[in-house]
């Protein structure tokens, strides 16, 4: 009897592609689109919008499987969309897309295909997961293609990374979509989403229109020394140097948000690079937990490069990262990945950057 898999589209070519190479590998496959905003917001674009749930019933239509849609729309406004908000009001720079990724599309989404009797569940993620025969483990393979997205996908542990299939991870962006072309797909040459696919203009409106007022509070240096005034932590991210709104005569960076004081440090462009990590909310692939310092290539942003560092454990279950070379504007709130190679070790949020 053929595995039955249940795949997450979006209607986009990545997904559908998905579709067709399961089909060719044996798979009984199931479309599903998942519904994250509200009526309205669908209406309005965005994530799940209307026209990408029909795009993704036409390929299921074409292709000849079934199409459901699954309302996560609750889970996805509690879980992600206000603890984007709240990180932003904490000074903190988030990533939503790890943060979907982990309690969305590979917790409640594999937890429906679980209650609703499939095997695995899929997506057209550019990663791929191979079982480790002397880790005795399943483990997360960068893809070689430049949308590899194994940094958004660290979080999957072995129960998830065990029941989930990523097709299109060895795959190019332009092979996708010329296989998409030759199967007749409609979406071959549809435009990717957005990076924030909840936030249609920029995310500062965003979080003024979710959140109270926004109060000003002081610009300062490395010394303490009061710079101006700020017009909200909301309005501002680690690296930052345009839309200050303060001349100093010379061009000045976001170095440091401190939330509790609500004090923003700026610094010159030398000030902004940072040698040392602290990293909380770990996870680890590859094994448990960290037990002695290893030296891995460690990523610090979605669009940046790895580069090397030691990892040591610390106590209360963070990890200091300690790079070889400085780093430019590491922001609490993002991702640290670490990677041996081609393949994900774990990783976690940034605390603090020293």
């Amino acid at each position: 009897m053929k595995k039955k898999v249940l795949l997450g589209m979006s209607g986009g070519v990545d997904s559908s592609v998905a579709a067709l190479l399961l089909l060719d590998m044996g798979y009984n496959v199931t479309g599903v689109t998942m519904k994250l905003k509200s009526e309205f917001d669908c209406e309005n674009g965005g994530c799940c919008s209307l026209d990408d749930i029909d795009d993704a019933r036409r390929v299921c239509y074409k292709l000849n499987i079934e199409h459901i849609v699954v309302n996560f729309s609750r889970e996805f406004e509690e879980l992600v969309v206000e603890d984007f908000i709240n990180e932003y009001k904490e000074g903190k720079t988030p990533n939503p897309c790890i943060k979907c990724n982990q309690k969305i599309k590979f917790d409640k989404l594999l937890q429906r295909a679980k209650s609703l009797g499939f095997d695995y569940i899929s997506t057209g993620h550019y990663a791929s997961i191979e079982f480790n025969k002397n880790l005795k483990r399943f483990v997360l393979k960068k893809s070689k293609s430049n949308k590899d997205q194994s940094y958004v996908l660290y979080g999957m542990t072995q129960d998830q990374l065990k029941q989930t299939l990523m097709p299109i991870g060895s795959w190019q962006k332009s092979e996708i979509r010329e296989i998409a072309k030759k199967k007749g797909l409609l979406i071959a040459d549809k435009p990717d989403s957005q990076d924030i696919c909840f936030v249609k203009d920029n995310y500062k409106n965003f979080i003024k229109k979710n959140t109270t007022k926004t109060i000003k509070g002081n610009f300062i240096d490395e010394k303490g020394n009061i710079l101006g005034t700020h017009n909200g932590i909301v309005n501002y991210t680690v690296g930052q140097r345009r839309s200050l709104n303060i001349s100093l005569g010379k061009r000045m960076f976001v170095i440091n948000i401190n939330a509790k004081k609500n004090e923003i440090t700026l610094g010159e462009y030398q000030e902004q690079f940072k040698k040392n990590l602290i990293v909380k909310k770990l996870n680890f692939i590859n094994f448990d937990k960290l037990q002695h310092p290893m030296k891995l290539k460690t990523k610090i942003r979605y669009q940046r490069n790895e580069n090397n560092a030691v990892i040591s454990p610390l106590k209360n279950g963070r990890v200091l990262v300690e790079f070889f070379e400085h780093q430019k504007s590491p922001a609490p709130g993002q991702a640290a990945v670490f990677y041996d190679g081609d393949f994900v070790v774990g990783g976690g949020i940034i605390t603090k950057a020293f």
